[in-house]
């Protein structure tokens, strides 16, 4: 048989965006949750959940898309001036930047004399690319883009925020805050589980964490609402 190896470089973007996607629905779940149930603690009034869980939606995912823009954001401005010190040193300094390439592979455990070549193959092929990535971990070609990471954040929010506000909804008013309950505890307990898959960490542990808090969320809203509604605010 074959011998078949799995190489991961290629796909570590791709399971850092699907880590933010389901980060993002999670929050959406969560937030939207706690609004929604906590609304329904104060009224059975179907429309009046509705305006508030939509209004929730629209703030909760223009603020994510607007957090996520300025985070990648700032962090691609200092990547890009990273980068561009780096530009000018290559022309500047040749021969030491050589040397401390170099001096990284040795680091890393290459002898002083293959560790040379290594830097002199690599610059050869892509000199601005190979110290951009051994100096500062930076790949030139692939850095983020902040509009896609805002879309993609608020994509996952609303996905993720929709549930519950579809679950307090559809059922009759009698019966409606448990299946809210329950249908955002079964969806957290799946985000917990692929975010622990992806990131390979124990999933009951992570599953725990944010079934217990979504939980505590909606008791607590739910609670407030219901002083709203005992007390005729």
């Amino acid at each position: 048989m074959a011998h078949k190896e799995r190489h991961f470089g290629g796909i570590a973007g791709k399971l850092n965006w699907l880590r933010a996607a389901v980060l993002g629905a999670n929050d959406g779940i969560v937030s939207i949750a706690g609004l929604v149930v906590g609304v329904a603690g104060a009224t059975t009034s179907s429309s009046e959940i509705l305006t508030a869980g939509m209004a929730g939606i629209v703030a909760g995912a223009i603020s994510m898309a607007a957090g996520e823009y300025v985070s990648v954001s700032s962090s691609r401005d200092t990547e890009m001036a990273l980068l561009e010190k780096e530009r000018a040193e290559l022309i500047e300094f040749p021969v030491e930047e050589l040397a401390e390439l170099a001096r990284l592979y040795e680091r890393r455990g290459l002898s002083s004399s293959t560790a040379m070549q290594v830097a002199r193959e690599l610059s050869a092929h892509d000199e601005f690319r190979a110290h951009a990535e051994a100096e500062l971990g930076i790949d030139p070609e692939r850095l983020t883009d902040p509009w896609h990471a805002a879309g993609a954040s608020a994509a996952s929010f609303l996905v993720g925020a929709l549930i519950p506000l579809i679950a307090i909804l559809v059922p009759p008013a009698s019966v409606r805050i448990p299946v809210a309950f329950v249908s955002v505890i079964l969806a957290l307990a799946v985000t917990g589980t692929v975010s622990a898959r992806v990131g390979n960490a124990p999933v009951h542990k992570a599953v725990s964490r944010v079934v217990i808090g979504g939980a505590l969320a909606m008791l607590v809203t739910y609670g407030v609402g219901a002083l709203f509604k005992v007390s005729g605010v």
